[in-house]
């Protein structure tokens, strides 16, 4: 039997903690300031969705995903696989607005009006600064959570108030890796003698994230090279460049990451997914050989599920999304990349236990990560 205090014990005191909001929004003892997740109360709970959520707390991921994806489609390296694409939004006011193609943006628009959902549960900044959680209804609302953020949002407080509602009954959630995790543990129904409206979560839309940042440095290091009220857009480009990018009125400001790399949160170095695995599509920035100049117009979605499949081809056939083919040796490269995260996480897990054996809140998926 769990208890309450060991999310606490286990995840926030040690460091593991995502922001992800999903122990929030379920009662008064949980909240977040700034990005940081605290508990206002002692809770004497044996058991609660709280920690039955929590993506860091032990999970056994290979029994979850098998819940959900058909063993044969599962990649070791990314997880659930159906295909690789390259797109980016038809309509050009969306690809302006957007981090890189516009594809997740363009997906909920047609998602909406189909009426394959009825809300979405996004994440929305000012120019990447300031997020915060929010629940969408309608095109404008979902354009105005275009770009991306570094900071990291307990956006899942918002899913969870939602289901609690019982108003909707497609809700579609957008969110990095450690956010899907936690809303797929939410549909494994954990606790169903206290149900949690897990049915009413519709599609599921990951983002391929390698790391977020400290909420109040991110703030400070902004401040340091620009005008935080006049940055419209922030983004990493590839590896190569070894930079920030901050857009100041027009204006393209680049900072080292030398810079940044020390404000990345505690609990991202003990990431171990990449592409946002949980997921019926995952979105990332595009990789090819064309160079960045023209990737960053496009996006990289790997399919995972039957539904996600259906809302490609749907956005295919209505010319919401274009598309080309993926660079030759590109799941390969995703592959590598994916894996490289893995082993940094599992590394970081054992030094952070003290033993070789013990991967911490990975344990109980430990035979995955002894095959790579």
């Amino acid at each position: 039997m769990l208890s309450t205090i060991a999310l606490d014990t286990q995840v926030l005191r040690p460091g593991l903690c995502t922001g992800c909001g999903a122990c929030q929004g379920l009662c008064p003892y949980w909240g977040s300031v700034n990005g940081r997740t605290v508990c206002f109360f002692d809770c004497e709970r044996a058991d609660g969705r709280c920690q039955r959520f929590c993506p860091r707390m032990p999970t056994d991921l290979d029994a979850l995903r098998k819940t959900f994806f058909p063993a044969e489609t599962i990649l070791p390296e990314i997880g659930p696989f159906l295909g690789l694409y390259l797109t980016r939004a038809a309509d050009p006011s969306i690809r302006a607005g957007a981090q890189h193609g516009g594809s997740v943006t363009a997906l909920l628009e047609l998602a909406l009006k189909e009426g394959l959902l009825d809300a979405a549960v996004l994440t929305r900044s000012q120019g990447g600064l300031n997020p915060e959680g929010v629940l969408v209804t309608g095109a404008e609302e979902v354009r105005a959570c275009s770009g991306s953020s570094f900071q990291v949002p307990p956006t899942l407080a918002v899913l969870n108030r939602a289901l609690k509602e019982d108003r909707y009954h497609r809700i579609g959630v957008v969110g990095t890796p450690c956010k899907t995790l936690a809303v797929y543990k939410m549909k494994a129904n954990p606790l169903p003698e206290n149900d949690n409206h897990a049915g009413n979560i519709g599609l599921v839309l990951g983002l391929f994230c390698g790391w977020g940042l400290d909420w109040d440095g991110l703030k400070a290091l902004t401040s340091r090279h620009a005008a935080p009220e006049r940055v419209s857009h922030m983004d990493i480009p590839p590896s190569k460049y070894h930079s920030l990018e901050l857009r100041e009125g027009g204006e393209t400001v680049s900072v080292n990451l030398d810079e940044v790399t020390p404000l990345v949160r505690s609990g991202c170095r003990y990431c171990a997914d990449m592409t946002a695995e949980f997921a019926d599509l995952s979105v990332g920035g595009a990789r090819s050989a064309d160079g960045w100049d023209v990737d960053k117009g496009w996006n990289q979605i790997i399919v995972r599920s039957e539904k996600g499949r259906q809302l490609l081809d749907l956005a295919r056939e209505k010319g919401v999304l274009e598309f080309k083919d993926a660079m030759e040796g590109g799941l390969e490269k995703l592959k590598k990349a994916s894996l490289g995260k893995k082993r940094t996480a599992v590394k970081n897990l054992r030094e952070h236990t003290g033993s070789e054996e013990d991967l911490g809140y990975l344990n109980p998926s430990r035979p995955l990560f002894e095959e790579l």
